[in-house]
């Protein structure tokens, strides 16, 4: 008789498959190698890609020159599309502002860079 697998605890979901589910990362290796760099940080502190969130927990992810501030809002180790994966979180207003306003002065110095048309 075939078995199926259970579907794993919802309460209990570990970080690296959140953030790929979460589709912060493509893969899970390229989010356990950003956990392991430091450059994931869970309510303030350095953890293993194998820690467990819990619902409300902060992360402070940084993706290249970009940081992102989050609360998870749902625990989820399904990847699906880009729609639900925003529903798993809540990104801090004053992440979100820091976020445009680096992006702006980007294009800026990039424009500078550029020189005159």
């Amino acid at each position: 008789m075939a078995k199926f697998k259970q579907d794993s605890d919802p309460a209990k979901v570990r970080l690296d498959k959140w953030l790929w589910a979460a589709r912060f990362f493509k893969t899970r290796s390229l989010a356990s190698e950003a956990i392991n760099g430091g450059h994931v940080h869970l309510n303030g502190a350095r953890v293993k890609p194998s820690r467990c969130l819990k619902v409300n927990d902060e992360l402070r992810i940084q993706k290249g020159m970009v940081e992102f501030v989050v609360h998870v809002l749902v625990l989820s180790d399904r990847r699906g599309s880009a729609t639900i994966a925003q529903t798993l979180y809540k990104e801090t207003e004053a992440s979100q502002s820091r976020r445009e306003a680096d992006g702006e002065q980007r294009r800026l110095l990039a424009k500078a860079a550029a020189g005159p048309v």
